[in-house]
């Protein structure tokens, strides 16, 4: 029997089912105990189920904001808004039923998520880190939450991101270049989830490329490979969006939206969220009157003059931003401290801890020379600089969460054989690979 259990504690199967059984109990009890009504003038989804919603009601790819009709936009990628106004049509726009779907997808993607963590943990420190990471998944906060909460990518794309960079690790064993096009098609779906995992493309794959010329492996064709899927992947995107608004714009348009809305003169200490066009009647009037091309242009144009102009200010938005992504602290925690309900106390120290071990298993895998450091590091380096620009969240964190989550478990798992005098270079589950065959 004492077999058994262990078997199962350390069966990433087991805990993928155990993680989407605690969420289902929690959706269930959510449900139960304090519905949530929707309303027409403050819909679940925000901007997101909006154009969900166009898409179910034959609009098409339209309208973000909730107080007016804007045409067509490029507010998104495709893959999430689709998926939602899929549910939307075959089980009725902002419907109670269509909610509970959604929440049990983004469920089912939070679960599965564990299957790349346990990979990747296993592959680089071992099965002992792999099992503790993602027993912390299980149980991680925002895990639980976000997925309830926000119908949107989120769960999906950290689903990808670690899928992306657990197939990174392992396209060091690549030998054909059919994998290395699949490798380029899960980079341009990821890149359709959600456009911030793009920042990472560029350094995952010219670490993955510089591995395979270091093994002698014919890199010029495997990555040329890579490189015409992604980009084939993007084409009908970039020309839907070129024939709609007659500009090249490849992923999204409202980067000049959300620089603004962290980096003008109202912005307190972070950025200035009821300025938002999805909460501003002025500003959604006057997106509409300029149309959403020529209105992010404008903000962007605003942004960037208030950067040039206040350089102090913006330096102190970006600290605050900094902070905000790593510690999820927006207040002074002296200020909020005392006054807030333990829950949030509890998830504060947890999220600090989460990132403190993040960088203490960041810093053990450069000590021990781990090859795999580089990518580690790029996640955590380039990842959030976008949030550090415009403004930060958990939530838009989260897509690293999975990678944060395994270094944290090893810098745990170091600390504590640092402290029995211990330390050792991670077992490695997967050896080193020689020269690479160039068929």
């Amino acid at each position: 029997m004492r077999q058994l259990s262990k078997r199962l504690l350390f069966s990433p199967v087991f805990i993928v089912g155990f993680a989407f059984f605690i969420r289902m109990l929690l959706l269930y009890h959510g449900w139960k105990t304090a519905p949530v009504p929707v309303r027409d003038f403050v819909p679940y989804g925000y901007e997101l189920g909006r154009v969900a919603r166009a898409i179910a009601a034959g609009e098409g790819f339209s309208s973000p904001l909730r107080m007016v009709d804007t045409g067509p936009t490029i507010w998104f990628t495709p893959i999430y808004p689709y998926l939602v106004g899929g549910i939307f049509k075959i089980w009725g726009i902002y419907t109670d039923l269509s909610r509970i779907i959604i929440q049990t997808l983004n469920y089912a993607f939070a679960a599965l998520t564990i299957i790349p963590i346990y990979s990747i943990a296993k592959r680089t420190f071992g099965e002992a880190v792999a099992v503790g990471a993602s027993w912390f998944w299980v149980f991680l906060p925002t895990s639980l939450f976000f997925p309830l909460t926000w119908i949107w990518d989120t769960s999906m794309a950290a689903l990808f991101l670690a899928l992306i960079f657990w197939a990174t690790l392992a396209m060091q064993e690549a030998h054909t270049t059919w994998s290395w096009a699949g490798y380029g098609a899960l980079w341009a779906f990821g890149v359709l989830v959600n456009p911030a995992v793009l920042s990472l493309f560029p350094f995952l794959l010219g670490w993955l490329i510089w591995e395979s010329r270091r093994n002698g492996a014919p890199w010029i064709k495997f990555s040329g490979a890579t490189i015409l899927v992604f980009a084939i992947a993007l084409v009908p995107w970039t020309v839907r969006n070129y024939r709609v608004f007659g500009k090249f714009i490849v992923l999204r348009s409202n980067f000049g939206l959300e620089l603004w809305l962290g980096n003008n003169a109202s912005v307190p200490d972070s950025w200035a969220p009821w300025m938002h066009p999805n909460d501003d009647r002025d500003e959604a009037l006057k997106y509409q009157r300029m149309g959403e091309i020529a209105y992010m242009a404008e903000k962007q144009h605003e942004a960037i003059s208030f950067i040039k102009t206040h350089p102090a200010d913006t330096l102190r938005f970006t600290f605050h931003r900094f902070i905000n992504n790593w510690l999820a602290v927006s207040d002074s925690p002296l200020d909020s401290w005392a006054y807030s309900p333990y829950y949030l106390k509890a998830f504060v120290v947890l999220n600090i801890l989460l990132s403190l071990f993040t960088f203490v298993g960041a810093l053990f895998a450069y000590r021990v020379k781990l090859p795999e450091a580089f990518p580690y590091a790029m996640v955590l380096l380039i990842f959030p600089l976008i949030f550090y620009v415009t403004h930060a969240s958990l939530r838009y964190r989260f897509p690293m969460d999975p990678i944060m989550m395994v270094l944290s478990a090893y810098g745990v798992a170091q600390s504590i054989a640092l402290l029995r005098g211990r330390l050792r270079h991670p077992s490695r589950a997967v050896t080193p690979v020689g020269p690479l065959p160039t068929t």
